[in-house]
């Protein structure tokens, strides 16, 4: 075991940070300030010292994490290091893999445009919006 991870207390900025969930300290700290992380399902501040068995809820983006803190360290190391940091939740690896699926299956029928519409296509395209969002008169 690495000597970093024998330590009773880390500040929550550090720890994010060294666990890879954020690229710098100062995005970790406006995530907390952002009430994007949470320790047992309460708003928690940067400063406050996380300890093993603590439960955290991550929003990155669009998706959300629940971790278990099963060691600390305030020293940022390679990602397979930083995996031993965290334990992701089942629940919340299934319903990351649920969103994930939904949110492919959603853009499935979507073909993109292999070129940049001219300006004849442009100006059809503005024609059969008009038409569409156009409220009928009574």
């Amino acid at each position: 075991m690495i000597k970093a991870f024998a330590q009773d207390k880390v500040r929550l900025d550090k720890w994010l940070w060294a666990a890879r969930f954020f690229k710098t300290r100062r995005l970790a700290k406006e995530a907390i300030d952002g009430g994007k992380v949470h320790c047992a399902g309460r708003r928690i501040k940067a400063a406050k010292e996380i300890s093993v068995g603590d439960r955290l809820t991550v929003h990155q983006g669009i998706s959300e994490k629940e971790v278990l803190v099963m060691a600390l360290s305030d020293r940022r190391r390679g990602a397979t290091e930083a995996a031993l940091l965290y334990e992701e939740t089942v629940g919340s690896k299934a319903l990351r893999d649920k969103l994930d699926a939904d949110r492919k299956a959603g853009s499935a029928g979507f073909i993109p445009s292999d070129h940049k519409p001219s300006k004849k296509e442009r100006r059809q395209i503005h024609k059969l919006l008009s038409q569409k969002f156009q409220v009928p008169d009574e």
